[in-house]
């Protein structure tokens, strides 16, 4: 089975890229093959539409919060609401969730999913800052389009699976809140590149094996990378192989919310 990683941005370009990790599951072992950069969202909408069978686990927030899809008014599921947003273009998008905010009181601006909050993710209706809401935007729309299979939210092509991934929640289990990353090469460290190293090798050794049930194997250069893009790509990778060994490759986890969506990791859902 082959298994994907995707980190995702809204604005890919050859200097900040869509990175993508593929690697291949055999029993239990998960094993790193290539990384590829995909420079635009054309590329990324053609990575979608690749024949079968794989399974990916991409890096943003499939869905927006219950609270605010039922309070703004938008459709009141998965596609029908995503194919909403796919008929906007950015500005749109923005100036939506911007008027949403402003009628709203102090702490009640922008709303988290269930999962958003066991995890310790931002809202997805950030656009600044970490503006997962831009990924959504670019993204979400992107998985309806392709027709893959969307366990949980999304019936289609099930030789094509994405579920969402979330490598903070891996990264905070091992090194806390210690910076592992910066895109910014003047706060780069030393102690950045020791945070990888130690995540990686975590990954590849006692919580890859008790956490995931997964034997990986990767290359220690897979740290190296300061803005730590491949890392994030495999460790996306990581929590998609556990996904398809949990069988949540058809209809998710027991409970999952149609709505909102969920994150591929034991730490969340079990």
């Amino acid at each position: 089975m082959r298994v994907f990683g995707v980190d995702m941005t809204s604005a890919p370009g050859r200097r900040k890229p869509i990175t993508l990790a593929a690697f291949r599951l055999d029993g239990v072992t998960l094993r790193f093959e290539a990384f590829e950069a995909l420079t635009t969202l054309a590329a990324f909408d053609e990575f979608l539409s690749r024949p079968g069978s794989w399974i990916a686990g991409l890096d943003f927030p499939f869905g927006q919060a219950r609270r605010f899809i039922e309070t703004i008014g938008w459709p009141g599921d998965w596609k029908g609401y995503v194919a909403h947003v796919a008929r906007m273009d950015m500005r749109g998008f923005v100036a939506e969730l911007e008027a949403y905010k402003a009628e709203r009181p102090d702490g009640d601006r922008q709303h988290f999913r269930q999962v958003d909050r066991l995890c310790g993710g931002a809202s997805p209706q950030t656009l600044y800052f970490t503006p997962v809401g831009r990924m959504f935007f670019r993204a979400a729309p992107a998985l309806l389009r392709a027709g893959v299979h969307v366990p949980g939210l999304a019936e289609g092509d099930r030789n094509r699976i994405c579920v969402e991934a979330y490598p903070g929640v891996i990264a905070r289990h091992l090194v806390g809140r210690l910076s592992y990353k910066n895109d910014n090469r003047t706060r780069q460290t030393t102690g950045q590149a020791a945070a990888r190293k130690a995540i990686l090798d975590a990954v590849r050794g006692d919580i890859g094996a008790q956490s995931y049930g997964l034997a990986v194997e990767a290359p220690d250069w897979l740290a190296d990378d300061p803005a730590g893009d491949r890392l994030d790509a495999a460790l996306c990778a990581v929590q998609a192989a556990w996904a398809f060994r949990q069988g949540f490759q058809d209809s998710g986890p027991p409970g999952c919310d149609p709505l909102e969506g969920w994150i591929a990791d034991p730490r969340i859902l079990n």
